[in-house]
């Protein structure tokens, strides 16, 4: 119910009518994972390096289509950035310019709902951009997928001290990780846990 009443006062901010496609009601079987790389932790004065994403259909990953898009930033990256997304200067020499990602990606991601982890900061950092163009926030529903691992912990263990982290979960579900740390890495590995989540129980 606050769902829907957000997302019809949401909509009545929407500048550009071509988009009004994000508010309709979806029925559909897929998901969209995503993952920002970005320069820092602050979505107010940090920015995005990349976007990765991936369609899930019928509890599959479908690595067929995915979406993956390197970002011209405005700023130099620093060395602690790069330690931990990797992406180098020269890497992104010939991305392309944010307003023209985030065009590609809402193209993309359509009305399907959205999963993630840490979802929020992700969605926050798409929003950055996203309002000023549209004048809107992302309508589309969230899952975040360690809200899902912690109400099956919580339900198996009442009471217990559970550890979100990433690598903490992902070795609890007996998944395999991708080295390289990047974009569409992290999101193939999410999408592996939001599918194990909701077909298994711990």
């Amino acid at each position: 119910m606050i769902h829907k009443i957000k997302k019809y006062f949401n909509k009545k901010s929407l500048t550009d009518e071509r988009y009004s496609y994000l508010f309709d009601n979806y029925d559909g079987d897929e998901y969209v994972c995503f993952d920002c790389e970005t320069t820092g932790l602050n979505p107010k004065k940090d920015e995005i390096i990349s976007i990765g994403a991936i369609i899930i259909k019928n509890n599959r990953i479908l690595h067929s289509k995915k979406f993956e898009r390197f970002v011209k930033t405005e700023k130099s990256l620093t060395a602690e950035s790069i330690q931990i997304h990797h992406i180098r200067e020269c890497d992104i020499e010939n991305a392309l310019d944010i307003n023209d990602v985030i065009e590609e990606f809402l193209e993309f991601v359509g009305n399907r709902p959205l999963v993630g982890y840490y979802l929020e900061f992700d969605c926050a950092m798409i929003n950055k951009y996203v309002k000023p163009k549209l004048g809107i926030k992302l309508p589309n529903k969230q899952t975040e997928v360690s809200e899902l691992y912690f109400d099956q912990v919580i339900k198996k263990y009442p009471g217990a001290n559970i550890d979100l982290r990433f690598d903490i979960i992902m070795d609890r579900l007996n998944l395999p990780r991708l080295g390289k740390h990047d974009a569409i890495n992290d999101v193939i590995m999410t999408a592996m846990i939001f599918v194990k989540l909701k077909n298994c129980e711990l």
